[in-house]
């Protein structure tokens, strides 16, 4: 009798699951191929091209242009791409591959994912947090671009000129006269960053007025933000289409301009060329570096991976979009190399300097050394034009990403109440921000700006990095995490997991620990432009970190709390998955995600559906 009553049972599951993938589309050879959201709660991506658009966007970053060129000449050109390489296989994808796939199996943000190892929800909360302190931060790097921008629509361009004997000079190289009397100290450029653009203080003690034309381009840049993201992803999925592009189209117009200036082959030399250094690869500090470079380029951590896959539909193929997004972010990151470093090589030539003593990172490359390198080349305002509005859209990609974290877990927190409130709570969302970040815009603003990326953009990502991978491979289990993608995308081969496992149950944790370790142990006290940080600054830093990470114990020692039982029953139930721990949408859940409680899978997976069909 019941062996009969599992197989009428089990027949009405597979039809009702039938059904629902009908009726959703879902059965559909492309996911996102239909027209109408199959979470109709949460809603999904409008199609496949947005989802991968905004990734891209979101990994491919202002990193890409002013950290990745710099590290590669440093570390021996050429030679550098090979630990790239190495650390991109072994931590970069097996990481994004990870988390992307993590958000979209449960179609949750940040926090909620972590129902399926509940002692380690404070990771998620984590996340938003670092998201938040990033938003502030980043949103003021986009406002010097928007401001740079808006200073390019001059000729001679602003930096370009000074005031040497009460007389106004273009410094080019036939006329050196006012560039030789700034020679022993800042050039042109650097002056105008420091003085014009930032008025800078003299130290993070000196906090000094609020800069009025940064805090207008602040208020601009939460504006776009704003906008784009008003109505979710159902408005920034249109907006990625020229903001993920155009970068793509000044890169290439900045490399064929470069590549035809004095001296650009000298640039090209020292980034990638002949003058590659293969000893530089027994230096641990290279190894390091990749690591870290790939680690933060593919923004891993964050809790934005996760957020924007959850917006995918189930049977989304989450592995073919990882290994398609990174590898398009490290080739841009080669790509942008050729364009910064073939122009770099010109103003080296017009200086009669090393490349080595015009490069630099950061702002110093942005803001600095690269609008000094345009402005000495023809039709300096329209490439100025253009690398500006570039870093503004670099910027605003990723910016999406991160104010769609912090949205995605208040509206997973609260999702009958925020359900058709998203473009408020994003107003809210921006405004709250924008107040915030206005020290940044003080005459100290840079030391703020400086001092958040150094502490919040770093260790913190490499613990929530290193608890995501244990606390899935470990606590959940890596092979219950395999069979979980296995229900999106398809049955794998064992041989085609084994890279995965390996990288997941040992070599990417020991990668991110040694990483970890070694940047605690070669800590520095961070400076800007060679001024020291207070004592009561460097405190703050770590005062930021400790509110970050605070939060994993304390959620952990509370979920043990509130279970039941003795102490070693509390670890246990803490550490597995909550009870509605699955696919969002029940025909996804299928017999392993219907009912934990022992009772026959058929019947429990069919008892709400037969009573409505019946």
């Amino acid at each position: 009798m019941r062996k009969h009553l599992n197989n009428i049972t089990g027949s009405l599951f597979k039809n009702s699951v039938a059904v629902e993938k009908d009726k959703d589309g879902s059965n559909n050879p492309d996911p996102h191929a239909g027209q109408e959201d199959e979470n109709t709660e949460r809603g999904n991506w409008s199609s496949k091209r947005e989802y991968m658009l905004s990734m891209i966007g979101y990994a491919v970053g202002l990193g890409n242009v002013w950290r990745f060129p710099y590290l590669a000449y440093k570390h021996g050109g050429g030679a550098f791409l090979i630990p790239y390489t190495i650390m991109l296989a072994v931590a970069g994808i097996p990481l994004f591959f990870m988390e992307s796939s993590f958000g979209q199996f449960c179609s949750q943000g940040p926090i909620n994912v972590w129902k399926a190892v509940p002692i380690l929800q404070g990771v998620g909360i984590t996340m938003m947090l670092a998201s938040t302190l990033m938003a502030i931060y980043y949103n003021v790097i986009i406002a010097y671009s928007i401001y740079y921008f808006f200073a390019s629509f001059q000729y001679p361009l602003p930096w370009s000129v000074t005031n040497c004997n009460s007389t106004a000079l273009n410094v080019t190289a036939e006329n050196q006269t006012c560039q030789n009397e700034i020679s022993a100290g800042q050039s042109l450029s650097e002056k105008y960053w420091d003085e014009v653009a930032l008025q800078r203080t003299s130290s993070m003690n000196e906090t000094g007025p609020i800069v009025w034309h940064l805090a207008l381009c602040l208020l601009l840049a939460w504006i776009l933000v704003g906008a784009a993201l008003f109505k979710g992803i159902k408005s920034s999925g249109k907006v990625v289409y020229f903001t993920a592009t155009f970068p793509y189209l000044v890169l290439f117009a900045l490399l064929i301009r470069g590549v035809t200036l004095p001296g650009a082959k000298d640039g090209i030399d020292f980034y990638i060329g002949s003058k590659s250094n293969l000893t530089k690869l027994a230096d641990a500090e290279v190894w390091k570096d990749a690591a870290t470079q790939i680690f933060f380029s593919l923004s891993i951590a964050w809790g934005g991976l996760t957020a924007l896959s959850s917006y995918n539909k189930f049977n989304n193929n989450c592995y073919q979009d990882s290994i398609i997004v990174c590898v398009t972010n490290c080739g841009t990151s080669i790509f942008a190399g050729f364009a910064i470093f073939s122009i770099l090589g010109h103003m080296a030539h017009v200086y009669q300097k090393p490349v080595s003593e015009v490069a630099n990172e950061g702002f110093g490359l942005s803001f600095i050394a690269y609008p000094d390198a345009i402005s000495r080349i023809p039709i300096s305002p329209l490439w100025s034009i253009l690398f500006f509005f570039m870093l503004i859209t670099l910027g605003l990609d990723s910016q999406f990403a991160g104010i769609e974290v912090i949205t995605t877990c208040f509206q997973d927190a609260y999702p009958k109440i925020l359900k058709s409130k998203r473009g408020l709570v994003t107003t809210a969302v921006c405004i709250v921000l924008f107040l915030l970040g206005l020290p940044c815009v003080t005459g100290a603003g840079i030391y703020w700006v400086n001092l958040i990326d150094t502490f919040c953009a770093g260790w913190i990502l490499l613990v929530i990095g290193l608890l995501e991978v244990l606390g899935l491979s470990v606590l959940y289990g890596g092979n219950r995490f395999i069979k979980d993608i296995e229900m999106m995308i398809g049955a794998k081969s064992s041989l085609f997991w084994l890279w995965w496992r390996a990288c997941w149950f040992f070599i990417t944790p020991v990668v991110l620990s040694i990483i970890l370790v070694w940047s605690l142990y070669t800590f520095t006290a961070p400076t800007y432009a060679s001024i020291p940080y207070p004592d009561w600054g460097i405190s703050l830093g770590w005062c930021m970190i400790a509110f970050c990470l605070m939060w994993i114990p304390i959620l952990a020692i509370w979920k043990v709390y509130k279970a039941s039982g003795s102490p070693w029953q509390r670890i246990k139930a803490a550490c597995s998955p909550t009870e509605d721990w699955g696919p969002y949408l029940e025909c996804h859940r299928g017999e392993r995600y219907c009912m934990r409680d022992g009772t026959d899978p058929n019947i429990s997976v069919i008892s709400n559906k037969v009573t409505t069909r019946l």
